[in-house]
């Protein structure tokens, strides 16, 4: 691993796979081949997931209810290993709530803190928009930091640490926008759409026998790996090689977000980053040691479309921010080998 801590001064004209991340492209595979076993087609949401999860973001998910977005976390916590949570946000839900709180201990007397329901590995934060601001606060610090800081003593979570916070596109009454500081947390927005027709009916017959869902999970899903192998696969693929001009294309891309007309608010610096992590990852998926730029168009939308705005004119006009971002892009020159 120290090895690749040098970048190479040129990368192969050749798309060569490393045997160095062999393992990487090895667990991918296996991961999405147990997903596909219990949860039907949704390619970008699997991928855009796993992508984050190996980056080290999180992701936002934006779909109406039914879709399995419970159990897709719950298959992938049993395939990973890892434990699952799962918060459901309203209206009168309090920060301490997810955090966890203080709690007086009689026989001791003395307050010890007590973990909320953000101590665990998968988070599921399911409608995250309909709590108010002083409630998505609570995550801030948790999906930067991965830690809860309560009365001056700090409380780590376990890692790896995903939140798939998801919100109703159709529903706007009762709900609460995510603030700037929030959306820029989450590496990806992701949206999912209901399933194609052959999909859908495979759902049917998946899951029409009155099963019980956790005997599914044990009976049918098996286990690939563990939480200390999937943080070194992610350690792993932060050696991934990035060339000095595949920097300069997606500095190129963050920056041209300024700019664009359509756009009032462009992407931060922190977007860049995503971009670079992303495209490291989705290398080492399909084993290279070095990414391209297919990598990065790949992943570009996912994760600038929460972090744009489209200018009122724009958002008159009927533009759609993918359309705008998807333009954008095909007018930066790619870099060649």
């Amino acid at each position: 691993m120290d090895s690749a801590a040098t970048p190479q001064q040129t990368t192969p004209s050749f798309r060569e796979k490393s045997e160095r991340f062999a393992p990487v492209e090895k667990l991918f595979s296996a991961i999405s081949g147990e997903v596909a076993k219990l949860y039907v087609g949704q390619e970008e949401l699997v991928l855009g997931t796993l992508t984050a999860l190996f980056s080290g973001g999180h992701v936002l998910i934006e779909s109406v209810p039914g879709l399995g977005k419970t159990l897709f976390v719950r298959t992938l916590g049993r395939i990973l290993g890892c434990e699952f949570g799962r918060i459901q946000f309203t209206a009168d839900l309090m920060p301490s709530d997810i955090t966890g709180a203080p709690v007086f201990d009689m026989q001791k007397s003395e307050f010890r803190f007590r973990p909320g329901p953000v101590f665990t590995q998968l988070l599921l934060a399911d409608e995250i928009n309909r709590s108010p601001a002083k409630t998505h606060a609570a995550l801030l610090e948790i999906m930067q930091e991965y830690r809860v800081t309560i009365d001056g003593t700090s409380h780590t979570v376990p890692q790896p640490f995903l939140v798939m916070a998801t919100q109703n596109p159709l529903e706007s009454e009762g709900t609460y926008n995510l603030p700037e500081a929030q959306l820029d947390r989450f590496m990806f927005k992701l949206k999912v759409d209901y399933p194609t027709e052959a999909q859908e009916a495979e759902i049917l017959k998946l899951h029409s026998k009155q099963v019980s869902l956790n005997s599914r999970l044990e009976n049918e899903i098996r286990k690939v790996t563990d939480p200390e192998t999937v943080m070194s696969c992610i350690q792993l693929c932060g050696t991934v090689n990035v060339e000095e001009t595949l920097v300069d294309y997606i500095n190129k891309i963050v920056r041209a977000t300024r700019s664009w007309p359509a756009f009032h608010i462009g992407a931060s610096p922190r977007a860049g980053l995503a971009l670079m992590q992303c495209a490291r990852t989705l290398a080492g998926f399909n084993g290279r040691d070095y990414a391209i730029p297919d990598d990065v168009v790949e992943v570009a939308v996912p994760a600038l479309r929460h972090r744009v705005q489209l200018t009122a004119e724009a958002e008159i006009e009927g533009r759609d921010v993918d359309d705008e971002l998807q333009a954008m892009i095909r007018g930066i020159e790619v870099p060649r080998d």
